[in-house]
């Protein structure tokens, strides 16, 4: 290990080396017969036999800094904290990682902190939606038990008291944002395609103010899951739901019809058009609350545009991973969100 001058040990360990020793089945107490490494935007994910442990990236953006591993710390924390919620029994707690006095490095036992991981238990692959929709074999009951779930919880979540017109606002903020990153020249995307969305987001935002400030009046915009995704869904007997948005709760703060639309639009992309259709459709008669078909189609094109963003992003990283699938994948994000404006004109 290359010695850092003026540096304190346990921020000398980088974070290839920590990857490195997470892909080792001898690096996890179960002797696990392989391990299966997700990369994310803002983490690694380590699948083994019966568990999955999650690793921090040390990264800094506008809207999180986890270059200390407090930072990483308290964030894993949080988030065992907040997805108990919806997944109680499958997040498990925080585990540090260590350098042992011999120099190698260790998951929990004795030694110098050099990070921290979420351990949680590993959900059956052949439950979650997305696999679920790739085999068109997503029980319709299922879908209305999940949707259940989310409604008791959005129930328990206590209305966000939100100015309706800062509300419009607020969307109208984020979808300029959204187009003004997917412009940026780096991309090379037809500016063309994404301020036509942008205008007829605004337009209906313009034109109908009532549509979405009546939202924030009766009590519509909850602290929701922030990021729910079909990967983020295990239909088990009882569903459950992880991989929250923890590190900025502004984020989860939405209507709960936005955050369903967004699980149908992901439905959708994925090929799941009759789970989207079953999702709202559940929704309505569970929870009483009857969003127009305009306003659910407003949050599908939002909320493709900020995918669309993200997965831009990914090709500003120094290396990116494959470059041809996240610019396939921004595509196609905007061909969606392009879908649902065409519906709204």
């Amino acid at each position: 290990m290359t010695t850092i001058v003026n540096r304190p040990l346990e921020t000398q360990v980088r974070i290839e080396a920590k990857v490195a020793f997470l892909r080792q089945t001898g690096a996890f107490s179960d002797s696990p017969k392989q391990v299966k490494v997700v990369e994310t935007h803002m983490s690694w994910v380590f699948l083994t036999d019966n568990y999955a442990y999650k690793l921090k990236k040390p990264v800094r953006s506008d809207f999180v800094d986890f270059r200390s591993i407090d930072a990483r710390r308290r964030d894993c924390e949080e988030e065992v904290l907040l997805n108990r919620r919806l997944a109680a029994d499958i997040y498990l707690g925080t585990v540090p990682l260590k350098l042992a006095t011999d120099g190698q490095l260790v998951l929990g036992g004795e030694g110098l902190t050099v990070d921290w991981l979420v351990k949680m238990q590993r959900l059956p692959d052949e439950r979650m939606l997305d696999n679920l929709i790739k085999r068109g074999a997503v029980p319709e009951g299922a879908i209305r038990s999940l949707v259940e779930k989310l409604v008791a919880h959005y129930r328990a979540s206590a209305s966000t008291k939100f100015a309706p017109h800062a509300y419009r606002r607020r969307l109208a903020e984020n979808a300029k944002a959204n187009a003004r990153e997917l412009m940026a020249p780096r991309y090379a995307l037809p500016p063309d395609r994404i301020a036509g969305v942008l205008a007829a987001q605004l337009a209906l935002l313009n034109r109908e103010p009532e549509l979405f400030e009546r939202r924030a009046r009766e009590g519509r915009i909850i602290e929701g899951h922030g990021d729910l995704r079909p990967e983020h869904v295990c239909l088990m007997t009882v569903p459950v739901i992880i991989d929250c948005l923890e590190f900025n709760r502004d984020f989860r703060i939405l209507d709960a019809a936005d955050e369903l639309a967004f699980l149908a639009m992901e439905c959708e992309r994925q090929g799941g058009q009759a789970v989207s259709d079953t999702i709202f459709e559940a929704y309505r008669n569970v929870s009483g609350d009857d969003p127009p078909e305009r306003l659910v189609d407003f949050y599908k094109s939002y909320r493709a545009c900020l995918r669309g963003k993200l997965a831009a992003l990914h090709l500003r990283d120094p290396l990116p991973s494959d470059t041809r699938k996240w610019s396939k994948l921004t595509d196609d994000y905007l061909n969606i969100a392009e879908s649902h404006i065409d519906r709204l004109r």
